[in-house]
């Protein structure tokens, strides 16, 4: 609860056209009053209740630290094991940047985690803010820009087999590679570029992200993120789609004989949809509706959405036998290795 000394500063805000004069609400995850000389902002009893309500203070930190916990030492094992312990192929070679991509996602989420449990306060300063978030974007949308790339290559190997040895091909799947990063790069810099924190002043907290001014939303931000939900979200959810479908149509009519394929096509397509689907969809309508009433559902979706970087390693690679004999090869090595160590430091 605030104060009653910062409570009797609240108000709704408001900004002036500069065109009609009019006075108009501005548009943003939750839409503040904003102090363009000393970048302070205002908001009203009911978005600051928002901000600092339990779910963003306690259910998504949470959320975030067990994709985090489960994630990244799954995706760090799988990435390690295709790294060494597999032969250089196209499809290994698009998984490989999968795991990259989600393992630097999962990479900032103690961040997250942190700016979330402390009521949303951000003190690690105005540019690893615009790190952190450009990070979280960029990376999240790389993944779902490989998920694509992995379902095209399935597509071809299954549905086209007699075309696969000329298009799938380790050159290509490197330079598609090559072009995702690309991307992704693309995809954080305006998020590096644009400032990002600003101090709510009722609460003497410094938000990271969640609260932006109106002009740089409708000008800058509302563009950004409708280019980024057609070009990496909607096209290739169109691809996936398709390709998955094409796929399960296929090995339904082989019968029982790839019954683990289907079953892994289902889980792809199973994971898309409930953890990337909600927060793609409410992402854009949180810039283009003029209500706060989306923050909340946004915030939940976007908890939900980390775990696809947390899954993504037990759909690919764990369900398969050969990956978790490699796995475990691999960590009894490491393990030896260690033992190793220990025992000469013991004699030494």
């Amino acid at each position: 609860m605030l104060p009653d000394e910062a409570a009797k500063r609240l108000h709704t805000s408001t900004v002036e056209n500069k065109n009609t004069g009019v006075q108009k609400p501005f548009m943003s995850l939750l839409r503040p009053e904003v102090n363009s000389t000393s970048n302070h902002s205002t908001l009203n009893h009911k978005k600051l209740e928002k901000i600092q309500c339990p779910i963003t203070t306690l259910y998504l930190p949470v959320v975030y630290l067990l994709a985090f916990i489960v994630g990244l030492p799954s995706n760090l094992l799988a990435l390690w094991v295709l790294v060494f312990r597999t032969k250089p192929q196209p499809s290994n070679t698009l998984l490989i940047n999968l795991t990259v991509a989600d393992c630097l996602l999962l990479m900032v989420l103690p961040f997250r985690i942190m700016y979330h449990f402390r009521g949303n306060h951000w003190d690690l300063g105005q540019s690893f803010c615009r790190i952190v978030m450009a990070m979280f974007y960029g990376n999240m949308y790389g993944s779902i820009l490989c998920l694509a790339l992995v379902a095209v290559d399935r597509y071809i190997a299954l549905v086209h087999p007699f075309s696969a040895k000329m298009l799938r091909s380790q050159r290509m799947s490197l330079c598609m590679s090559a072009v995702v990063w690309v991307v992704v790069l693309a995809a954080m810099l305006p998020l590096l570029v644009s400032q990002q924190t600003y101090k709510l002043d009722q609460a003497n907290i410094t938000i990271c992200h969640d609260v932006l001014p109106g002009e740089v939303q409708e000008s800058f931000l509302l563009p950004y993120f409708a280019t980024l939900f057609t070009s990496c979200f909607l096209l290739p959810f169109v691809v996936i789609l398709f390709c998955h479908g094409a796929v399960l149509r296929t090995l339904l009519a082989e019968g029982k004989r790839y019954g683990h394929a289907i079953r892994v096509t289902v889980l792809v397509l199973l994971v898309f949809i409930v953890c990337l689907l909600p927060s793609n969809i409410l992402l854009l309508l949180t810039y283009i509706e003029s209500t706060e009433g989306l923050y909340i559902p946004y915030m939940v979706s976007l908890g939900v959405s980390a775990f696809s970087s947390c899954i993504d390693p037990f759909i690919f690679y764990y369900v398969s036998a050969e990956f978790r004999d490699k796995a475990r090869s691999a960590l009894c090595c490491s393990l030896k290795i260690e033992d190793r160590s220990c025992d000469s430091c013991s004699v030494k």
